[in-house]
């Protein structure tokens, strides 16, 4: 079993959702923590609250991981703070829903930038200095949309098949080196993903964050090589892209991706909340 205890974790995407359910999670059990994400208002704000309730180091890094020289940026101050990150929780994404085609351009071009290559950028210099020390650990948060197409969410689908690919094949070159790389996998979460949009996540299939956090550490701990934290119908659901023709899966999922409303989706007025709030 993994301890956290007096560690030293990196969590990228930390001021809200998923990635505050990990810094939370972490803290209870004794991790120090480097906390990135775009506001270092909310980050301080959350770096206060974890000081106090667990009495552990946490520091904060304002980074906007769209831009490709912010990996760096982090990696280098990770350093002169005189830390060594322990444990890497690449949880920081992103992405656009509707028909591709239909919706801006930017917003599926940050997904790439924020998904892909910020989390490869930081694998690469925080891992080599963790391959060289003999120990440490990474923990990819992929998406079960890894696993087939998906209509009407094409370039975040995409993006999470990239984790997914990579991260298997990370796992397996440093198998020997000391260093561990999980993927881990929920499913709908209900952080509000789908915010000034029309679209929305259904509360009933949708896990809490601290749920998928507490799952996933769970995982890593027990040195499992994937985590499929939340329901189990979650990990059920990734079994048809491998037993069925691709095609017939994209066209199934690009049905209940129209069921859900997804390729009818539109941007709310500016000040109004979506229904995924």
């Amino acid at each position: 079993m993994h301890d956290y205890t007096n560690t030293t974790t990196v969590v990228t995407g930390a001021s809200k959702g998923l990635g505050e359910a990990y810094a939370r999670e972490l803290a209870s059990r004794g991790a120090h923590l480097v906390l990135v994400a775009r506001s270092s208002d909310a980050l301080n704000t959350l770096a206060g609250q974890l000081r106090k309730a667990h009495s552990v180091r946490v520091d904060v890094i304002a980074a906007d991981l769209s831009d490709r020289r912010a990996a760096q940026t982090v990696a280098d101050t990770v350093e002169e703070l005189g830390l060594e990150a322990d444990l890497l929780v690449n949880n920081a994404g992103t992405g656009s829903v509707g028909p591709f085609l239909g919706r801006p351009l930017e917003p599926n071009l940050r997904s790439v930038d924020v998904n892909v290559t910020a989390l490869v950028a930081l694998c690469h210099l925080l891992g080599a200095r963790m391959v060289e020390r003999g120990r440490g650990g990474i923990v990819n948060v992929a998406s079960t949309a890894a696993f087939q197409p998906m209509p009407y969410q094409a370039g975040y689908a995409a993006t999470k098949a990239f984790v997914l690919s990579f991260t298997e094949a990370l796992a397996e070159e440093v198998r020997h080196t000391g260093v561990r790389v999980m993927a881990a996998h929920p499913g709908a979460i209900d952080t509000g993903f789908f915010d000034g949009t029309t679209a929305s996540v259904d509360p009933r299939a949708a896990d809490t964050p601290a749920r998928i956090a507490a799952g996933t550490l769970d995982d890593f701990a027990r040195g499992r090589s994937v985590s499929y934290p939340g329901r189990a119908f979650n990990r059920a659901g990734t079994w048809a892209s491998r037993l069925l023709p691709r095609t017939t899966v994209v066209r199934i999922t690009g049905g209940l991706n129209r069921k859900l409303g997804f390729d009818d989706v539109r941007d709310l007025a500016p000040g109004l909340d979506s229904a995924a709030s």
